[in-house]
């Protein structure tokens, strides 16, 4: 009888599981829609048929339990989602007991950048590392710590926050209340803003501002500049704080890596005694979008097992 875990990846509009054996491998997948329109009950049903529909594909072997990705902040002894834009109904909701009660499984929920980050541990570009930390640069920026080789959630679950860290004092508002988060400078949200203050066009998204950089356009250029120096800034100051050997960055604004990277590279470097002098790296990260996936299919095997 072989064990596996089923990984759940909530989205405000997607909704993906997979069963993945002990051994990482993507034994069955499934995907559909987040229906948030048809009202709460009607998404943890989704979520509660996927996760039978893969065990019915698996009756001789063992399931070790289900983890669940999600967006936001979650008080995690008590399993509740608070904060989160994307899941406005699911707002101080005991999720995890509700999808435990009907599964008669262990469910543990987590916060969707954590999940990727324990992804990269267990079989990304972190698997030969036992610390690390994640940034996810998409719309918002998220993050995910890993100290010796399991995530660090903070006492009541918000640890790793990354992308409302202050890189600017006198920056940009952000809706959390403070000012020049890294996420209003850095994120692809950052890039579009900056792109009509520098009158690229109405509606410019941040791939429209990559193209631009593609095609030579030294204002587009400006912007991931821009963008690498927030994250420099961001990144010394993990670096100074954690001492990790890997950083990683992941999501939507990996291609124009090399657009960023170069300037958050130096700003690292110039911030960073720590840096200029250890063996450091800040690195892409490889799983892309299925990071979350096998991070959450993860947490139940590592929870039912001493051996990180």
């Amino acid at each position: 009888m072989a064990e596996y875990s089923i990984g759940v990846d909530l989205g405000g509009t997607n909704l993906r599981a997979a069963a993945i054996s002990a051994g990482g491998v993507v034994l069955d997948k499934t995907s559909g829609s987040t229906k948030l329109s048809e009202g709460r009950d009607a998404v943890i049903g989704d979520i509660v048929n996927s996760i039978e529909a893969l065990k019915r594909g698996r009756p001789q072997d063992s399931l070790a339990g289900v983890g669940i990705g999600v967006p936001g902040f979650i008080l995690i002894e008590k399993g509740i989602i608070v904060g989160s834009n994307n899941l406005p109904e699911f707002e101080g909701f005991p999720v995890r007991d509700a999808i435990e009660a009907r599964l008669g499984t262990r469910v543990i929920l987590e916060n969707d950048a954590n999940a990727a980050a324990m992804g990269e541990k267990w079989i990304g570009a972190g698997r030969d590392v036992d610390h690390l930390v994640l940034l996810t640069l998409g719309t918002g920026i998220g993050g995910g710590i890993i100290l010796n080789g399991r995530v660090v959630h903070g006492y009541v679950g918000m640890a790793g926050e990354i992308g409302h860290m202050t890189v600017d004092p006198n920056g940009n508002p952000c809706g959390c209340g403070n000012f020049g988060c890294l996420e209003k400078h850095a994120s692809a949200t950052a890039v579009e803003a900056m792109a009509q203050m520098l009158h690229l066009g109405e509606g410019v998204t941040s791939k429209d501002v990559y193209e631009m950089a593609m095609a030579g356009n030294e204002k587009a250029k400006m912007i991931f500049e821009a963008m690498g120096r927030a994250l420099g800034v961001a990144l010394a100051n993990l670096v100074n704080i954690f001492n990790f050997p890997l950083y990683l960055l992941s999501g939507g604004m990996l291609p124009a890596w090399e657009f960023f990277a170069p300037t958050m590279i130096e700003e690292t470097r110039k911030r960073s005694f720590t840096y200029r002098n250890a063996a450091t790296r800040i690195d892409k990260a490889v799983l892309g979008n299925e990071a979350g996936l096998f991070g959450a299919a993860y947490l139940p095997l590592q929870a039912n097992s001493s051996v990180l």
